[in-house]
């Protein structure tokens, strides 16, 4: 069952999205060499809090941080910890936020210091793969498109989209229906409509696209140890066409 939202609750969205934001971008000034991951999560939860909101993430399915912070060949659900950055890494942070009984969830990856070419070209290209897909999300167009356009751009520039993560509808409940590849056809599944709301969310492999979870129970990997980046944002599906709720302003 896929729920549609009305103008006023993607209105409450749109603010908890500008939540989710900021707190993206407190994490991303604090990101250098030497910083302990567990110290990035604490930012992020005095942010969060500060507005008012609830971390999404804590306690969820028993998550045990505030937020994920996924480092190089991590692909997401990294756990923060006393691991510190170290110049040359790329770092996925994701974070949700809950509010007046709505949530909104978004994730950006980010360069410690210099990295190395392929890996700023992965992030281009998984941050333009994102920009492709929200842009799909427009009444009259399909689900499918928006999942076939992000794996046509990924695999163009040979990069490899990760298939057994996917992003998700999102309003009441973190994961609602329908799930939102990252592959596929176009012209196929469900038509979209005003009112719809998703999570678009490319995660991009410089390798592999297959993965495995490590000890830990959450921290999903590369299969091959390749570099992995991630960026995400709620969409809604309006009229007059797409409205990300997840930015800044």
């Amino acid at each position: 069952m896929i729920y549609l939202k009305s103008p006023r609750e993607i209105e409450i969205m749109k603010k908890n999205g500008k939540i989710v934001a900021q707190a993206i971008d407190t994490v991303r000034q604090a990101i250098r060499p030497g910083v302990k991951t567990k110290e990035l999560d604490r930012l992020a939860k005095e942010y969060i809090e500060s507005e008012k909101a609830q971390p999404a993430f804590f306690g969820y399915r028993g998550y045990p941080a505030n937020i994920c912070v996924s480092i190089d060949e991590e692909v997401v659900h990294g756990i923060p910890g006393e691991r510190e950055l170290v110049a040359g890494q790329i770092v996925s942070v994701d974070i949700g936020v809950l509010k007046e009984g709505y949530y909104a969830d978004g994730a950006a990856t980010f360069a410690v210091n210099q990295i190395s070419p392929e890996a700023a070209r992965l992030l281009e290209v998984t941050k333009k793969a994102l920009k492709i897909g929200l842009d799909k999300a427009r009444v009259g167009n399909y689900l499918g498109d928006i999942s076939a356009s992000i794996q046509a751009y990924v695999e163009d520039n040979g990069f490899a989209v990760v298939r057994d993560l996917v992003g998700h509808g999102i309003g009441k409940q973190m994961h609602e229906d329908p799930q939102v590849p990252n592959f596929g056809k176009p012209k196929s599944g469900p038509s979209l409509v005003p009112g719809m709301v998703f999570a678009i969310e490319p995660m991009v492999n410089a390798g592999t696209s297959k993965v495995v979870t490590k000890p830990d129970g959450w921290t999903i990997v590369s299969q091959d140890g390749s570099l992995s980046a991630h960026f995400e944002h709620t969409v809604a599906v309006r009229e007059n066409g797409p409205q990300v709720l997840t930015n800044l302003n």
